[in-house]
């Protein structure tokens, strides 16, 4: 421990006096070793750890295709044939205007059954769960809303809320790490139970989720089989309600999507650290070199070569320290960024925390990166001529490229990586370029958006509530600055999206679950001028059509040429409920719908006016100028009709746009930062190396000169050594590039993994700046006096 504590002083003093050499290379390593700690960090949370689950690793999820929900009779069988699992539940998304508070809110929550809560193994932090065949008339908080909007009043349980006109009693709250569905529904703040009812038979109407708890001793393949039989017997009984059913772990569900964008970074920022090891370690060669007499005295002295070696690992360790530690910072401030910046996108972005695995995971990498980049110096630093070293005078050393391997083998190293991670940014930058190119369908400049609800007032009863919302919309028309307004259910890439059969007049009735889905939108007077969707053929939604006129309806450009191709569809008639025909009087362009880069699928749209069923509707209006500061005025006309109407989700659709483009922006902001580190890192590393090599062959520069070699000879000849290192490195990063950008699939659109264009950019980029790194040493190479660098020392 003394000899350590003495090499520990002795480093610090050397450190200390070399401070440019310790600031450059703390630097260097703080960049890495923080970025990957910061992006672990996220991995451990999201990917690694289990959810927050009693035996999470035995829950699944059963979806139609792995994502759409359940008819109530599908669930009810399941949960009664079924042997594999101990329970099994089912939650439906709710949404609960609470009322009687200023302002009233609207609450996003979920129905349960009396088996969720229990097969999640999760406890109320207040108050007890669902009791079976409880009055459905109870609620369990999330602790955000208890917190929120009852300043956490341990007095809660059994105060009454009044939740869409209706009184529920609050039963319990949940505790502050509570989230579910951690998938889907993630904003939920509010439980109640989950009655079934008269639905209880029905195989339509698609809308629970259904989870479950697998037994110990039964596997999720022996699940999926009987599964798959339990459905097969009722696709036989109930032909087009049990197909394509799958058992999909839950940990898989909810991390499947981010999973590999998450892996290409945990990649990126291992290279990063990589070329920044490659960095310290030039510096530590370059200073071995530097320090070879005071090395040769020591063991002349009778140091032995591995009390050399230890010293020269200490230093390399006390860097790697002083590294992690503002390392550490740099990740601390990295994991708030990440998490501020897409904590939506990122599942369970609450249980990111620099905890004692994050900082477990800081302390090996400090320790594996300063044995990386220590040991190969030391190793050299203490295999010396002492007789050579030793002497007072002599010629200085010449050193080219070819005897040293180990400077060139760095050289190249950075190269390679800093081109496979520039690729991958190329490739990113290429994809976003394509999805930024999408058009929507739709104008979306100067646009408000927000959802008016008057579920549970007295405008939802059905004499009064398509009144109020043909008022609201004519007092909105007439506000300053307003140039049209209009309604719609759900609104495009932000809204929900329901999937509703339908059949075409004239056409044998499709087999049961076959018949043809559209997107069901209902919209008032005015929808398609205000988002400027073009209407193809023939007219609008007008204010005629009310329930005393014949059924109109609107379909998309798509449907229309689908269903009746080749031929006018103007005046074709289709029925959503096998009773009501519809007639189509117009076709307009498609408008993207759920997701950005998906094909817009059929999308029908009826007049509000003859389907008011729905207590809600999103607002859209179009502004003069900002449609930002709208939002106060339009908040206000709506509450002097009704100040128990709840307002929600207000939001520019240049906001609803940039929202859905959020994911791969950020992919590529992250990656695209990862990539600029590692140009500097190699461009500062390679300019580095030929200026030490300059440095260490001004003698022979000198002689090529004496010896009639011109400026330009001596040119060319540094800079080609370099930049064969350049050649062998681009070599070796294409190759890697070409098997590593096929994971990335996933992550890119309109673009191929093996794009030609970014394949050949790139490393001309690159190159550019690896050629400018090797001239200016090279320039300054042909600036030596031969007289000066010929002198003995």
């Amino acid at each position: 421990m003394d000899t350590l504590l003495a090499d520990c002083r002795y480093s610090l003093r050397t450190l200390a006096k070399n401070p440019g050499f310790t600031l450059v290379a703390v630097i260097a390593l703080a960049l890495g070793i923080g970025a990957n700690t910061a992006i672990f960090s996220v991995v451990d949370a999201v990917l690694l750890r289990p959810l927050p689950y009693a035996d999470a690793d035995r829950l699944v999820v059963v979806l139609h295709d792995g994502r759409n929900p359940v008819a109530p009779a599908n669930f009810l069988d399941w949960r009664s044939q079924n042997r594999s699992f101990e329970r099994m539940g089912a939650a439906e998304y709710w949404t609960a205007n609470l009322a009687a508070v200023d302002p009233p809110e609207k609450l996003l929550g979920l129905r349960l059954t009396s088996d969720i809560l229990p097969l999640l193994g999760v406890q109320p932090l207040l108050g007890r769960m669902f009791q079976a065949e409880e009055d459905e008339h109870q609620v369990v908080l999330s602790y955000r809303l208890w917190q929120r909007r009852f300043a956490s009043d341990p007095r809660i349980l059994g105060r009454t809320l009044t939740l869409n006109g209706e009184v529920y009693t609050v039963i319990g709250v949940m505790p502050q790490q509570f989230r579910f569905a951690p998938f889907w529904a993630t904003k939920a703040e509010i439980y109640a139970p989950l009655a079934l009812g008269p639905r209880a038979a029905s195989r339509g109407g698609n809308s629970l989720r259904v989870f479950a708890r697998l037994k110990p001793d039964v596997s999720l393949d022996q699940a999926r089989s009987e599964m798959a039989a339990i459905n097969g017997n009722l696709e036989k009984l109930n032909p087009g309600t049990n197909r394509n059913v799958t058992v999909q772990a839950l940990q898989e569900k909810v991390v499947g999507d981010v999973r590999p964008a998450l892996l290409v970074l945990l990649a990126a920022v291992g290279f990063v650290l990589l070329i920044a090891c490659a960095n310290v370690a030039h510096m530590m060669l370059a200073r071995a070199a530097a320090r070879q007499k005071e090395i040769a005295v020591r063991m002349a002295l009778g140091a032995k070569r591995s009390r050399v070696i230890r010293q020269f690992l200490t230093e390399s360790l006390m860097l790697a320290s002083l590294g992690g530690a503002a390392g550490l910072l740099l990740a601390a401030w990295g994991m708030r960024v990440l998490v501020t910046l897409d904590a939506d996108r990122i599942p369970r972005a609450e249980s990111v925390v620099l905890d004692g695995r994050v900082l477990l995971f800081l302390l090996a990498v400090s320790v594996l990166t300063g044995g990386a980049f220590g040991l190969i110096p030391a190793l050299g630093a203490s295999a010396l001529d002492l007789t050579g070293s030793l002497k007072e005078g002599g010629r200085g050393s010449s050193e080219s490229i070819g005897r040293n391997r180990l400077r060139s083998l760095l050289v190249a190293s950075e190269f390679a990586l800093a081109l496979m991670l520039l690729i991958g940014a190329g490739l990113m930058i290429r994809s976003f370029a394509a999805l930024e190119s999408i058009q929507p369908g739709f104008d979306s400049s100067r646009v408000l958006s927000m959802v008016v609800s008057v579920a549970g007032t007295q405008e939802a009863e059905p004499h009064r509530k398509v009144a109020f919302y043909q008022q609201l919309l004519q007092q909105v028309r007439g506000l300053p600055n307003v140039q049209s307004a209009s309604a719609i259910n759900h609104l495009p890439l932000a809204g929900d999206l329901w999937g509703w059969p339908f059949a075409i007049e004239g056409l044998p009735k499709p087999r049961p679950g076959e018949s043809p889905v559209a997107v069901y939108r209902i919209v008032l007077p005015g929808y398609f001028g205000t988002m400027r969707i073009p209407l193809l053929r023939g007219r609008d939604i007008t204010d005629s059509d009310t329930p005393n006129a014949p059924g109109a309806v609107v379909v998309n450009e798509r449907l229309a040429k689908e269903c009746w191709p080749g031929e006018d569809p103007i005046g074709k008639r289709i029925t959503l409920d096998d009773k009501t025909w519809l007639t189509v009087v117009g076709v307009v362009q498609n408008a993207k719908q759920g997701e950005w880069a998906a094909t817009p699928g059929k999308e029908l749209y009826l007049s509000y006016l003859q389907s008011p069923a729905a207590t809600y509707l999103t607002f859209v209006v179009r502004t003069g100028g900002d449609p930002a500061t709208m939002a106060p005025a339009l908040q206000s006309t709506v509450w002097s009709l009704d100040k128990n109407v709840t307002i929600s989700e207000v939001q520019t659709m240049d906001q609803v746009v940039s929202d859905a483009t959020a994911k791969p922006r950020f992919n590529l902001s992250l990656l695209g930062a990862f990539a600029s580190v590692a140009l500097i890192l190699a461009a500062v590393g390679i300019y580095g190396v030929m200026s030490y090599s300059v440095s260490r062959r001004t003698q022979e520069i000198g002689i090529r000169m004496a010896l009639g070699a011109d400026r330009a000879n001596v040119l060319r000849h540094v800079v080609g050594q370099g930049m064969i290192l350049v050649a062998a490195g681009a070599a070796a990063g294409l190759t890697g590039a070409f098997a590593l950008t096929r994971l990335m699939t996933k992550l890119l659109y309109g673009v191929e993994p093996t794009d030609p264009l970014t394949f050949v950019a790139v490393p001309l980029v690159l190159g550019v700046v690896a050629f400018a790194a090797t001239y200016l040493p090279a320039r300054r190479a042909t600036r030596i006096d031969p007289l000066v660098a010929l002198r003995y020392e």
